[in-house]
C-alpha cells in the first residue's frame, strides 16, 4: 500500500445479488465519481445517476451515487460510493471502468479498514473489535465485538493513560523542585498510593475472562469408556450426525471437534476416543492419548464413564446416558448430574440449560469487554511496570517504569510501530472493508 493512491473495490456481498456497493477511496475519488456520473452529487445525499463508460460513453448503470469529502469520513479521506444493481456483468464494467482512470486500483484485503486506522479515524483496539464483529458466529460474539468495535476498551485505556501522563507530570515536577526548602520528603507518597490504585483497576480488568472462548467457543469434551454413549450425545447436541455411530468399541479413533452454538453462546462440542487401558490396537492408542490432551484442554468435560473414574477437573460433570435402554446393563449413578436419553431426548434440555447457564460464568458479563491475547499482554506489561514503580525510591527509576508502562498502552491502541501485526489483522479481511 502507498500513500497517495485512489483504491475502489466491491464492499457488499458476491454477485449476484439484489444491490452491489462499490466504494472508491483517496484524492481522486472525486474525479473518478465525476467520470462516471458528471457532476458531483451534494455532500452526504444520495443523488440517482446514469454511469457511463469514460471513454465510449455508453451506459454501465443507473445506480444511487454519494459522495463523502474528506476527512470527516470512514477511511479519513475523500470517499465515494456507488450503489448499482447487483448482476456479475454490472460489478465487472463498472470495476473495468473505474480500473481505467488514471490513479486507481483495486484494494487489498482490508486497506479501507486499514486507511481508517492510519488516519486516525479509529484506534487498533476498535480494528480488532471490527475484525471480531465480521466473523461473529453467534449473538454473544456480536454483543462484545460491537463493544471492542465501539471504542468502550479504547476509552478505558485512553483513561488509565491519561492517570500515567498524570503521575509521570508529578514525578517530573518533583525531580525539578527536589532541592527546594519547601519540597517535603514524603511528596512522592500520593504519586504511589495513585499507582496502588490505578494496578488495582488495571488487574481487575486482567481478571476478567479472555476474548479467546467467546471468539472460538467454550470447549465441552464429551469423555468416557467406549461404547458410552458419547457419539449419539454429540449427534443429539448437534442435530445432524457428525460422529459415526456404532456398538464396536474403538469406533471413534480421534478427536472429531464441531461447533454449535446454543442459546446464542458459542461452544466446541468435541467427541473422543473410549478411554480404556486394555485392548486398544495402535491407532486407538493415539487417539486415546487426544482424547486425554482434549480433556486437559477442556472448559467443560461431560463424563460418561464409570462414576468416580474421571479426570481432575474443575468442571467434571458426571452424566447417565442411555437412560432409555431398560433391560439393558448400565450404571446408575447416585450422584449424576444429568441423567439422559440421545435417542429420546429426554434430559438434554436440562443439560443445554445447565451448559449456557454455566458458560455464562466463564464469557465476559454484561457491560464487560474481553481482552485478547495482545491486548491482555499488553495490559499486563502496563500493571507490573507500574507495580515496580510502586517499590521503587529512585525518582528517575520511578518515571521511567512509567514511561514503560504508557508504551505498552500505546502499543495497545496502535500508537507506535506495529507494522507486522497490522499486515495480519487487515489480512484477514474481505477486500472492500
Amino acid at each position: 500500500m502507498q500513500a497517495g493512491e485512489t483504491i475502489y473495490a466491491l464492499s457488499s456481498g458476491a454477485p449476484p445479488a439484489a444491490l452491489a456497493i462499490i466504494r472508491i477511496s483517496g484524492g481522486q475519488a472525486g474525479p473518478a465519481l465525476q467520470a462516471l456520473c458528471g457532476a458531483l452529487p451534494a455532500p452526504r445525499r444520495a443523488s440517482l445517476r446514469s454511469l457511463r463508460h469514460p471513454e465510449t460513453g455508453d451506459v454501465l448503470d443507473r445506480g444511487v451515487v454519494l459522495w463523502f469529502p474528506g476527512p470527516n469520513t470512514a477511511t479519513g479521506e475523500d470517499l465515494g460510493e456507488l450503489h448499482l444493481h447487483g448482476g456479475r456483468a454490472v460489478v465487472r464494467a463498472v470495476e473495468m471502468a473505474l480500473a481505467g482512470l488514471p490513479g486507481l486500483r483495486l484494494a487489498e484485503p482490508g486497506e479501507f479498514t486499514r486507511r481508517a486506522f492510519l488516519n486516525g479515524r479509529i484506534d487498533l483496539a476498535e480494528a480488532e473489535g471490527l475484525s471480531d464483529l465480521l466473523f461473529a458466529e453467534t449473538e454473544a460474539q456480536r454483543i462484545a465485538a460491537i463493544r471492542m468495535a465501539s471504542g468502550h476498551l479504547s476509552r478505558q485505556v485512553e483513561g488509565w493513560r491519561h492517570d500515567v501522563l498524570r503521575l509521570s507530570a508529578l514525578i517530573e515536577a518533583e525531580l525539578d523542585f527536589s532541592d527546594e526548602d519547601d519540597v517535603g520528603a514524603g511528596a512522592a507518597d500520593p504519586v504511589g498510593e495513585a499507582l496502588v490504585a490505578l494496578v488495582a483497576d488495571l488487574r481487575a480488568a486482567l481478571s476478567r475472562p479472555r476474548a479467546e472462548r467467546l471468539r472460538d467457543g467454550i470447549r465441552v469434551v464429551l469423555a468416557g469408556a467406549p461404547n458410552s454413549g458419547k457419539s449419539t450425545l454429540l449427534n443429539a447436541l448437534l442435530q445432524r450426525d457428525a460422529a459415526i455411530v456404532s456398538d464396536i468399541a474403538g469406533t471413534t479413533r480421534d478427536v472429531i471437534e464441531a461447533p454449535v452454538a446454543l442459546g446464542g453462546v458459542p461452544f466446541v462440542l468435541t467427541d473422543t476416543a473410549g478411554l480404556r487401558d486394555e485392548g486398544a490396537e495402535a491407532i486407538e492408542a493415539i487417539g486415546i492419548g487426544r482424547a486425554r490432551d482434549a480433556m486437559a484442554a477442556a472448559d467443560i468435560i461431560l463424563w460418561l464413564g464409570a462414576e468416580g473414574e474421571g479426570p481432575a477437573h474443575a468442571q467434571v460433570w458426571e452424566l447417565e446416558p442411555q437412560i432409555d435402554r431398560a433391560g439393558v446393563s448400565r450404571e446408575t449413578k447416585t450422584s449424576a448430574r444429568h441423567r439422559i436419553s440421545a435417542h429420546t431426548g429426554e434430559g438434554l434440555e436440562a443439560l443445554i440449560g445447565d451448559l449456557v447457564a454455566t458458560a455464562q460464568t466463564l464469557l465476559p458479563g454484561a457491560g464487560e469487554v474481553a481482552l485478547n491475547a495482545r491486548q491482555h499482554r499488553l495490559l499486563e506489561e502496563c500493571a507490573a511496570a507500574l507495580e515496580s514503580a510502586i517499590a521503587l525510591d529512585d525518582l528517575l527509576l520511578r518515571a521511567e517504569t512509567l514511561r514503560l508502562a504508557r508504551l505498552a498502552l500505546d502499543r495497545l491502541l496502535g500508537r507506535t510501530h506495529v507494522e507486522d501485526m497490522l499486515d495480519s489483522l487487515f489480512g484477514a479481511f474481505c477486500i472492500g472493508k
